[in-house]
């Protein structure tokens, strides 16, 4: 895949980055670079390779899912106007 000069521009746009019309050819040197190093990848041979998460092998830190307060419940209310047991009251605006 090549990009050529309008798709350099049509990417500053949308990526909103003004980009003046001399550095046009260089950057669509840098895209090309990128594209042919991606599809170099695309190349290597990835069959029976498991997907990883780290390279080094460990299990994933877990916490228990479990449902409670946070704990903080009164420093989360303690500046709110009114409050009902760890609720913030609000004024009827719906009749």
């Amino acid at each position: 895949m090549s990009v050529d000069a309008a798709t350099v521009r049509r990417i500053a746009h949308l990526a909103r980055i003004a980009v003046v019309e001399a550095e046009i050819p260089h950057l669509q040197g840098e895209l090309n670079a990128m594209l042919a190093f991606v599809e170099q990848l695309s190349e290597v041979n990835i069959e029976g390779v498991e997907p990883m998460t780290s390279v080094t092998p460990m299990e994933m830190k877990k916490r228990p899912d479990a449902v409670n307060d946070g704990e903080i419940a009164d420093d989360i209310v303690r500046n709110a106007p009114a409050t009902d047991d760890h609720f913030f009251l609000v004024p009827k605006v719906v009749e």
